[in-house]
């Protein structure tokens, strides 16, 4: 095993361009601040105030209540604010309660005016309830450039359907009985169950739960009826949902507990894991990992360079990763996987019926590898034509139980030549073809490691559980760099400008950029990582990148695994927690600094 330390680095120049690139763009974006909790909902202010003077803020509240029945819908709409939707107590009447809370920062006599001017429409209709909140626009701002920052509180007859809709701010449901339409430009959701009173849409296929934003996180449980969830580039975070699911994100984590219907998850970049499906299963993400337990249809997953693990499939399966290990631990229907360099472990274990006798692929399979190895595990009665083919590296580069009869042969005149590999055990059926250009094909029976395949299930089951439980939410606006007090003010170094890029990027990105050549400079600790036993024995290796925060204390925190298998990451994970470094200063002043580091695995 090796470190790498000669990671990318830019020069001076790029560096500086991007950084005032990335300050131009945060001069004219706002960029609001996330907050959520694992505990039950409490208010989450969604809209923080803006730097200058809290006593400038001027504030109102608007409140009303109106009689409706239950079963129907509150549609709110407003321009900008937080909602937070809540169900009356039980046994009370059917209305709906209001409150906004409006406020700005504008200075008085203007202040007044322009909280008067908001304006906030309610009334019931024959659907439900219709609220409808829109701030002044900036002309009827008097040049003054106010802000406003709203946040509604409402709560329905529990047997209620929402359809909210806030230009700007955080959505938060309790429990809803109806049917939801939850949508955020700006902002995170988080509701509790969905559509467990009544799910009039689900037998037409129309989603019990709509929600979108462009650019915060989901947070969802069980669904009763199909789930439609989209965010431009948060985390996906969903429980049992008893229909079809749909769940997209630009480049965020997606995690499902039970999905009955069929699914389809895509994320541009981040990691997908599902406990259970019911049905077809479509996947794919631009290169983060694939975990899933059990699917009980057929899977389709792509992923452009993490990992692969599958615990049982049930029908035909294509699975393909751009450089990432594929581990299947049970595979009963066909199945087509492909990756350019990783390894690829298979058990194939077909269903029989219960006399004993022989079983068969449903179809025609094959696995290929770039540069990995393949290890395929078969039962005794399968009746299979096996086809092997090892392009480049002689006899030695397939290793397979004599019992299996195969007949190998050294193709061309050189020792080190392709090398194929037949056979038809139990007299043949579908064919089996398994493909490599540099690694090793080994042929095993399934009884011949049955610890192997247990300590991997328990592993990946107690890997989903853990990602699953977890709450993957949280993102710390405040707390995760150095307080407001401890960045240096800009008059306290000869170059104002590099001291104001540094203030900015530590409030933007919770520390400063490092190259990793300069971060291994500065560690006095470093103990390398142990090879995992199960990893050896899996013979799973490759390249573990992780992305790591050296705090003002000199400890040293993983934010995020950036690329590696599961099993090779947690194990750079346990020894780069155990490493120190000098922090950085910037003017005498401890600062947090965020950088990568990179592991090699390789086996022998």
């Amino acid at each position: 095993m090796n470190t790498i330390t000669n990671l990318k680095t830019m020069s001076g120049a790029s560096t500086d361009v991007s950084r005032l690139a990335l300050s131009l763009a945060f001069s004219v974006v706002l960029l609001p601040r996330l907050a959520y909790s694992a505990n039950p909902i409490e208010p989450i202010p969604v809209n923080p105030p803006m730097p200058g003077d809290p006593g400038a803020r001027a504030a109102v509240d608007r409140s009303g209540t109106l009689q409706t029945r239950d079963g129907l819908t509150l549609h709110l709409t407003t321009d900008l604010g937080s909602v937070r939707i809540v169900a009356l107590e039980p046994g009370a009447p059917p209305v709906v309660r209001y409150m906004a809370h409006i406020e700005t920062d504008a200075r008085a006599p203007l202040a007044q005016s322009l909280l008067d001017r908001y304006s906030l429409t309610a009334r019931a209709t024959a659907s439900g309830v219709e609220i409808i909140g829109a701030s002044p626009s900036q002309t009827g701002r008097s040049g003054a450039n106010a802000q406003f920052y709203v946040q509604y509180e409402v709560a329905v007859p529990a047997g209620y359907s929402l359809d909210v809709n806030t230009g700007v701010g955080d959505i938060e449901t309790q429990d809803i009985g109806g049917t939801a339409s939850l949508i955020t430009e700006g902002g995170n959701i988080r509701t509790g169950r969905i559509g467990f009173i009544g799910f009039r849409n689900a037998a037409q296929g129309h989603p019990i739960a709509k929600l979108s934003t462009q650019g915060g996180h989901i947070q969802v449980q069980d669904v009763t009826g199909n789930l439609d969830a989209f965010t431009a580039g948060g985390h996906i975070v969903a429980g049992n949902i008893s229909g079809d699911a749909v769940l997209r994100s630009g480049g965020g984590h997606i995690r499902a507990g039970q999905i009955s219907g069929r699914a389809q998850l895509e994320t541009d970049g981040g990691n997908i894991t599902l406990k259970q499906a019911g049905s077809f299963v479509s996947v794919r993400t631009g290169g983060g990992q694939i975990d899933f337990g059990e699917v009980r249809g057929s899977v389709r997953a792509q992923t452009g360079g993490g990992g692969i693990r599958i615990i049982t499939v049930s029908g035909p399966m294509e699975v393909e990763s751009n450089g990432g290990s594929i581990c299947l631990t049970r595979v009963a229907g066909a199945v087509q996987a492909a990756t350019a360099g990783g390894t690829i472990q298979a058990w194939i274990n077909p269903d029989g019926d219960s006399s004993g006798g022989k079983v068969s692929l449903p179809g025609a399979s094959q696995l290929s590898s770039g540069a990995g190895d393949i290890n395929v595990f078969l039962p005794r009665n399968l009746a299979v034509n096996i086809d092997a083919l090892v392009e480049n590296g002689g006899l030695s580069r397939i290793d397979a139980d004599p019992a299996l009869y195969l007949n190998i042969q050294l193709m061309g005149n050189r020792g080190a030549g392709p090398v194929h590999a037949t056979g038809a055990l139990n007299g043949g059926g579908e064919v089996l073809k398994l493909r490599t250009t540099v690694g090793k094909i080994r042929l095993q029976f399934l009884d011949a490691d049955t610890g192997l395949r247990d300590s991997l299930i328990r592993e990946q089951r107690e890997r989903i559980d853990r990602k699953h439980d977890s709450d993957i939410l949280p993102v710390k606006a405040s707390g995760t760099g150095p307080r407001a007090d401890e960045i240096p003010a800009p008059g306290e170094t000869s170059d104002w400008l590099e001291s104001w890029m540094d203030k900015l990027e530590i409030a933007l990105l919770g520390g400063l950029r490092e190259d990793s050549s300069d971060f291994f400079k500065r560690l006095i600790a470093a103990p390398h990582p142990a090879y995992p036993e199960l990893a050896k024995r899996a013979r799973i290796h490759g390249v573990v990148k992780l992305q790591v925060k050296v705090k003002t204390d000199g400890s040293i925190e993983v934010q995020k695994i950036l690329q590696g298998e599961p099993v090779l990451a947690d194990a750079a994970i346990d020894a780069v927690k155990r490493w120190r470094a000098n922090p950085a200063t910037i003017n005498g002043t401890r600062v947090e600094t965020i950088s990568t580091v990179t592991f090699d695995f390789e086996l022998p």
